[in-house]
């Protein structure tokens, strides 16, 4: 697989969603978890779906559990976390492996393109890929950046 449009996931509600919906879009893919000290950065992640979407911005969070155990909930839990506590409506995934032979395809395919300063694994929650418009992955930021710092590189993507 080369291009992110030839993956599928299934949404938080359990629908099949094929990112091939999102072909010649922006695809901002994150590993997020309630319980974590980067946990606020859903509420910059939704100003930037918001601010961006109409020029092509998607934005996708992935519920892991593998990082301090900072996700344990179920997928009702997470929903009403996330929309309750910052209002989230962008696209969340299921609640996925990042790291590890239980890997979600996608992390693996990114860990692969975009390795991290210290090796391909992802460390912590809120690792960040962008993917241009062509379907590939652009760059990789850590769970420190702040979704705004992102801004002037979507802008340029889009």
């Amino acid at each position: 697989m080369s291009v992110i449009y030839d993956f599928s996931i299934n949404s938080l509600q359990g629908k099949r969603v094929d990112l091939s919906l999102f072909k010649d879009k922006v695809i901002l893919i994150v590993n997020t978890a309630s319980q974590c000290g980067f946990t606020p950065q859903y509420e910059g992640l939704q100003e930037l779906h918001d601010k961006y979407k109409e020029q092509g911005l998607v934005v996708i969070g992935f519920p892991c559990n593998q990082f301090g155990k900072q996700e344990p909930g179920d997928a009702k839990v997470i929903s009403e976390g996330c929309l309750i506590n910052y209002g989230v409506d962008f696209l969340m995934s299921e609640k996925v492996e990042v790291n590890g032979a239980g890997s979600h395809p996608i992390f693996t395919y990114l860990e692969d393109s975009l390795p991290g300063v210290f090796g391909n694994n992802i460390k912590w929650n809120f690792t960040k890929f962008l993917i241009g418009r062509d379907g590939k992955p652009l760059q990789r930021f850590a769970p420190i950046t702040q979704p705004k710092k992102l801004e002037k590189y979507l802008k340029q993507a889009l």
